[in-house]
């Protein structure tokens, strides 16, 4: 019977013993996961969030006690004093409640761009980049779960900068806006989110990173109508000013605080810098995507 079986002819034999079970092979270079890695987006944001996190005295609480010394130095220096006895208004308001929103926001950029900018540029450095290149990540996915991070960092940081804030003597945070601080907020983080990958992803040292730091966010960060309004400015000191996109952000973010801003000289001035904030940052998104996408300085 066994010599019967094998001398059967392999139609004759598949038409007895029934169809054999095929195995499925995913053709070379298709995607096995379709869609959105989800566990692999969650996995990537939950890294990066407890990378900083484990060291959370030195990335959410020093820049908080950094941040609160820039209001009692400027609040001491330019209005003669600190709290309600200080003399001097600026849009209506103390110049401590003033200057308090900037500061918050400037801060939230500051530690969004430092958070992102670390994340490549200490893979390449340490020689582990093919820990965030190889996994079964699209390039979205990577950007996202870097940015969320980073984004998550500025939040925290605004918070803790806000409650410091909140104790200090003669600033008020009362809200008039909550839509414009969320959106101006968010807007902000993320933009310096995005421009820090882009500088870990161009940078092959820390100190090229220092330098976009030094150089780049916090000369537009201090100069970006944080510490006075613009209208106090020269004319084409107002113009620079206002190619400055940091300068919507502080304004835009302080508006949600004080209900005034020195955008525009009405809500409909704010509204567009909003809008035009979402676009720069798409833009910007998109140029970061295809940086990624290309490879460039990252798989040569």
């Amino acid at each position: 019977m066994a010599d019967q079986a094998h001398s059967l002819a392999p139609a004759e034999a598949e038409a007895i013993a029934g169809p054999a079970p095929r195995q499925q092979f995913n053709p070379r270079g298709q995607p096995l996961i379709h869609g959105i890695n989800r566990v692999g987006l969650w996995s990537l944001y939950i890294k990066e969030v407890r990378r900083f996190l484990k060291v959370q005295t030195q990335t959410i609480w020093a820049p908080a006690v950094t941040t609160l010394l820039f209001l009692v130095i400027f609040t001491v220096a330019l209005s003669g004093g600190s709290g309600s006895r200080a003399g001097r208004e600026v849009l209506g308001v103390p110049f401590a409640t003033f200057i308090a929103p900037g500061l918050i926001v400037m801060g939230m950029m500051q530690n969004a761009f430092a958070n992102s900018s670390f994340s490549f540029l200490s893979g390449k450095i340490q020689g582990t980049i093919i820990d965030l290149l190889m996994p079964p990540l699209s390039n979205g996915e990577l950007m996202a779960g870097i940015v969320g991070a980073a984004v998550t960092r500025a939040i925290l940081v605004g918070l803790a900068v806000g409650a410091a804030m909140a104790m200090f003597p003669g600033v008020s945070l009362s809200v008039a806006h909550p839509w414009a601080v969320v959106w101006f907020g968010l807007m902000g983080a993320s933009m310096l989110a995005l421009l820090g990958l882009i500088t870990s992803i161009w940078a092959e040292k820390f100190d090229h990173a220092a330098a976009v730091t030094n150089f780049v966010v916090a000369p537009l960060s201090l100069l970006s109508g944080t510490f006075y309004v613009i209208h106090n400015l020269a004319p084409a000191f107002q113009a620079i000013s206002r190619a400055n996109p940091f300068f919507y952000v502080i304004s835009g973010f302080r508006f949600g605080f004080l209900g005034r801003s020195d955008i525009g000289d009405t809500n409909m001035a704010v509204v567009q810098s909003a809008l035009g904030l979402g676009v720069f940052n798409t833009l910007l998104a998109l140029a970061t995507y295809l940086l990624l996408r290309s490879g460039w300085k990252l798989k040569s």
